[in-house]
């Protein structure tokens, strides 16, 4: 009996050790992630097949090198220039606003990065097809964590740290090379008849305001949604100088409203219908881009234009480019 009673513990520790090792593995293949509705969620550690539900995901991917394998769209047929057109490579999975979750399971992610807003309403159902993770999207304050929590989890934390830095500094060059005698009255707008306009803490209207712009539609109301509809009354009241208008399709009402063309921007010729880098700024090639178009749209006497695609592929790497 004293014989066999080392032997005896000599396998309960194997096999103890064999378990631990099992269980570290399993715990190795997984990491924690807390996504803007607060919710801990386990996904992988190192992911491979990303799916995205508006394009934050598609473009902190691009930019760290990563090929995600399903993205929705913005407006249907459009590949978005910003990213390259690569999404042109990616299963479509619906609008953004309206994604498909039977295309989204065909696609088989280990993954899904998710605009809150659009999907919490089926979080089960998202859930039931691969790890899902909620973020807002919406505000400046929240694209810095948001490129840096994407970036860790595609296995690029330090690149998300040096895309964030990169874009500060930036971003404060511009701020410092814009006049300071000139603030121009300006607006970011959906087409409509009563136009959706954003209000600054938008990251869009964010950098313009950071460039030396004049918001018309101010800082959001505490508690208050990040926009609101503004008739052409009202934006003939505050009278913007400029326009930026999120161009969705050959649909533009506003245009048809008399009212429209009293508007000092388009008297002046100085109504820009922007890209989707415009509809999607939290990224870091989006919001790279909308710096740069916005500095020359206020100020194109300072700022040169730039070409869309030029200055995207500055900022995608070679890896996922070819």
């Amino acid at each position: 009996m004293t014989r066999t009673l080392p032997k005896l513990c000599l396998a309960l520790g194997m096999a103890a050790a064999l378990t631990a090792g099992s269980a570290l593995a399993q715990d190795a293949a997984t990491r924690s992630m807390v996504d803007d509705r607060g919710v801990t969620v386990q996904v992988p550690a190192k992911p491979q097949r990303i799916a995205a539900v508006s394009y934050l995901g598609v473009d902190v991917a691009l930019a760290v090198g990563v090929m995600p394998v399903a993205t929705t769209y913005m407006t249907a047929g459009r590949e978005p220039d910003y990213l390259l057109g690569l999404t042109a490579g990616m299963k479509k999975i619906g609008q953004r606003a309206k994604p498909n979750l039977e295309l989204l399971a065909e696609a088989k992610p280990d993954v899904i990065v998710a605009m809150r807003r659009y999907t919490q309403g089926n979080a089960g159902q998202f859930d039931k097809i691969a790890p899902y993770l909620a973020y807002n999207m919406e505000l400046s304050s929240e694209s810095f964590k948001e490129v840096a929590e994407l970036a860790a989890l595609f296995g690029q934390p330090q690149r998300g740290q040096e895309l964030n830095d990169a874009f500060s500094k930036r971003l404060d060059e511009y701020a410092a090379k814009a006049p300071k005698d000139r603030h121009p009255r300006f607006q970011i707008m959906w087409a409509g008849n009563t136009p959706f306009t954003f209000h600054t803490e938008n990251m869009a209207a964010w950098i313009v305001t950071r460039l030396g712009g004049e918001n018309i539609a101010g800082p959001m109301v505490q508690g208050g949604r990040f926009g609101l509809e503004m008739s052409l009354e009202a934006m003939l009241e505050k009278d913007p100088e400029v326009i930026f208008v999120y161009d969705s399709g050959p649909e533009r009402p506003h245009q048809s409203n008399p009212i429209w063309n009293r508007l000092s921007a388009v008297k002046n010729g100085r109504v820009h219908y922007v890209g989707d880098e415009w509809v999607e700024p939290n990224g870091p090639i989006a919001r790279e881009l909308v710096l740069r178009e916005a500095a020359h749209f206020l100020y194109p006497d300072r700022f040169p234009a730039i070409d869309v695609k030029a200055e995207a592929a500055t900022l995608i790497p070679a890896s996922v480019r070819k």
